[in-house]
């Protein structure tokens, strides 16, 4: 038996602070609201589609693509 193994066999059970059942109730909503935030970004690139073009013109860059 190691060391380790000895010293948690000595130590007494202790009481969660909460039920069990309130951790993954915490991980989903914890899930769900980073998903929230990553939703919220979707499509940004091609918001602002005229100002990206405008850049491009400007800096001898590439032009957009037209969806073609």
């Amino acid at each position: 038996m190691s060391f380790v193994t000895a010293v948690l066999a000595e130590i007494e059970h202790v009481a969660l602070p909460m039920p069990t059942l309130m951790y993954g109730a915490i991980a989903l909503v914890v899930f769900f609201a980073l998903g929230f935030l990553v939703w919220t970004y979707r499509d940004v690139a091609n918001r602002h589609q005229t100002k990206a073009d405008a850049y491009a013109a400007a800096h001898g860059g590439a032009r957009s693509h037209d969806g073609h």
